[in-house]
């Protein structure tokens, strides 16, 4: 399991092929022209303006969010065509694409150069029609620009709250005065409510510095290292090939972002593997698919969101970090445990050691390449600022990269280097600019305490009915839209819900983390999966049922955020340590009993009535009360004891599936 093997396969045309057709924000023009080099230029020059105010001090919010969302949406104009498709088409940047970009810098540079002008005259009703017509096209383009390199959905949403805010008197649901366009888009895009509001800011202070880290620590081959360290873990036990691309997934979590991206980037890979272990190519897709989409619940970057997390909760990022741990290493478990338990019912078995990598020699030799991660935590743990911590992982990794010849950065690289920290930025910057117009308006109209009020009202005042109607909503509004935007969107609609009624007592993080997870569970829920269908792509699967795999793999992910809202000691509140081991240990116990359930083989082939005992027993094994848990551990028992005293499972007609 050679760099060069791995290096090959992760350049099949069908990755680029199913990014494209998958994950927007990778449907980019690659022939540029003579435009390459103002990109070049724009981006280059957008990442060492972060890197600058990184170091010597952020600008005023404002002046740094539109410096910020104006040189992006440029450059997404420049990159993303109008229709998908036509980046194989068009030769250059078309005409009407260059004004769009130079009409968005002109839009961005307004607020940033006339800011101090701006926020005495705009909130006093005095905005000029020049004022207006900015603020009309900042609103016009920002959706247009994020329906190019995110997605329709978002903007569709974004579209109807808009229309919501205009006519909010003859709304049938939900009324309110209503909003003239002057006003409206004065407010949309002067005021810190909305489009410049907090995930902007958040975007432009912290997270465009951490996607620019973990671009950096890919060049530097940390991917690579991340797969041969799972695969010289994991390789060898039952399921080798499965369990080591989530292992790997888990790994890479720490940073990268993308649910579809790391299914593609890891499933070139894995997926061909686990089927020619003999894997089903559902169970292959849904394994790599529900591993990647993991990766966002995964610190530190949790898909750029923990920022975003920690800005709404009020809480340091610090504590969002150790907060996401234990719930993402569940998460990883429950679908490693239902790894495990599907390969032990088809009988397959590990690789073996001589096709494996050398664990020693991936240890001593690249080790070293996981230092950066290390002081990011060890920074921001010690009370350091997110911007410090992401300059320390950044030098860290630059310093590093010099270590290996293969890894050392020319000239050239750097620039290539600089150039790319910008363009993955883009569809966050996007996103969070057209969520904060959806936020703003759910703010200015009152709109989120009357959801919140609805959904209580629904639920009868009953928190657990509240957590399902809420679960329901998330993954609605989650389905197609990219992690920053369905955080802002759920935190703006559905965390009220949870947080507002005084009986509930919900930790406000609790509640927060409880949308968060149950937006990033769509990219795997049917019918709208984008991460299980290119998963599908590259193992030639039935679409819909590698998606319906991925929930039964991925059924910790719809369990545990009720566990945390429940029993909050597992997100670090309220806890000792004695009570916290039991916690995580029941947890685990839980999942073992709910995911061999599901899998339909515990130690032996489950029969119908033995898998609803272990789904009873795990549900309760994740309840905080010590005897409910105690009843949960004592039907697992039960089952261990029936299915260890059968003596086969011949009467499942079931013939093991041999390892090539």
């Amino acid at each position: 399991m050679t760099e060069q093997n791995a290096s090959q396969t992760q350049d099949l045309p069908q990755a680029d092929t199913l990014l494209e057709k998958y994950d927007r924000e990778s449907a980019y023009r690659k022939k540029l022209g003579k435009w390459a080099w103002v990109v070049s230029f724009l981006a280059i020059s957008l990442t060492l303006f972060h890197l600058y105010t990184a170091s010597f001090g952020i600008l005023r919010s404002q002046m740094q969010g539109a410096i910020h969302l104006g040189t992006a949406l440029g450059l997404i104009f420049l990159l993303y065509p109008a229709k998908k498709g036509l980046q194989h088409k068009q030769k250059g940047v078309p005409w009407y694409d260059v004004i769009l970009a130079f009409t968005a810098l002109f839009v961005g540079y307004y607020f940033a150069f006339f800011l101090s002008e701006l926020t005495v005259r705009i909130p006093r009703g005095n905005a000029t029609e020049l004022d207006i017509i900015v603020a009309t096209l900042g609103v016009v383009l920002v959706l247009e620009a994020t329906r190019r390199c995110v997605g329709l959905p978002i903007v569709i949403i974004a579209t109807l709250f808009i229309i919501y805010a205009l006519f909010g008197q003859q709304m049938p649901f939900f009324p309110h005065r209503g909003f003239t366009w002057e006003n409206l888009a004065t407010r949309l895009y002067f005021s810190t409510e909305a489009i410049f509001g907090t995930p902007i800011q958040v975007s432009s202070k912290f997270i465009f510095l951490f996607l620019f880290f973990g671009v950096l620590l890919i060049k530097t081959g940390i991917g690579q290292f991340f797969n041969d360290l799972a695969f010289a873990l994991t390789g060898r036990f039952t399921g080798g090939t499965a369990k080591a691309a989530v292992a790997a997934s888990a790994l890479q979590g720490t940073v990268t972002g993308s649910s579809v991206a790391n299914t593609v980037s890891s499933g070139s890979f894995t997926i061909p593997l686990m089927k020619k272990s003999g894997f089903k190519p559902e169970f292959a897709a849904a394994a790599e698919a529900s591993a990647s989409t993991g990766g966002q619940l995964m610190p530190p970057i949790m898909g750029a969101a923990a920022f975003l997390l920690a800005e709404y909760t009020r809480t340091p990022y610090s504590q969002v970090m150790l907060a996401a741990l234990i719930p993402a290493l569940l998460y990883f478990s429950g679908v490693f445990m239902g790894v495990h338990f599907e390969s032990k019912k088809l009988g397959i078995k590990g690789l073996p050691k001589e096709k494996l990598p050398d664990i020693k020699e991936v240890v001593l030799r690249r080790g070293y390449m996981i230092l950066p991660l290390v002081l990011i935590f060890s920074t921001l743990l010690m009370g350091f600022s997110p911007i410090r911590a992401a300059l320390v992982g950044i030098t860290t990794a630059f310093v590093l990269s010099f270590f290996r010849k293969e890894t050392r950065f020319s000239f050239k690289d750097i620039l290539e280097t600089l150039e790319q920290g910008a363009r993955v930025a883009l569809p966050v910057i996007a996103a969070c600019a057209t969520a904060g117009i959806i936020a703003g308006i759910v703010v200015i109209t009152g709109l989120g305490g009357k959801l919140a009020g609805g959904i209580i009202n629904l639920s009868g005042g009953i928190l657990l009915l509240t957590l399902v109607y809420t679960m329901l909503a998330c993954i609605l509004l989650g389905m197609g839209l990219p992690t920053t935007a369905n955080y802002v969107v759920t935190a703006s609609i559905a965390a009220p819900a949870i947080v507002t009624h005084p009986e509930f007592a919900v930790p406000v993080l609790a509640a927060h983390m409880f949308v968060f997870y149950f937006g990033i569970v769509a990219d795997i829920t049917p019918p709208v999966c984008l991460a299980a269908y290119a998963g599908s792509g590259i193992a030639r699967s039935n679409p819909f049922m590698t998606g319906v795999t991925a929930v039964k793999l991925a059924v910790a992910a719809y369990i545990i955020p009720y566990i945390f809202v429940f029993n909050p000691q597992l997100i670090l509140i309220d806890y000792t340590p004695l009570s916290l081991a039991i916690a995580v240990i029941t947890a685990l116990l839980g999942m073992v009993g709910i995911s061999s359930s599901v899998m339909g083989f515990f130690i032996r082939h489950s029969r119908l009535w033995e898998r609803i005992v272990l789904f009873t027993g795990g549900l309760l094994l994740i309840s905080p009360n010590k005897l409910v848990d105690l009843a949960g551990l004592a039907l697992l028992a039960l089952i261990w004891f029936i299915q260890k005293q059968r003596p086969d499972d011949s009467d499942f007609q079931h013939q093991p599936v041999e390892t090539n």
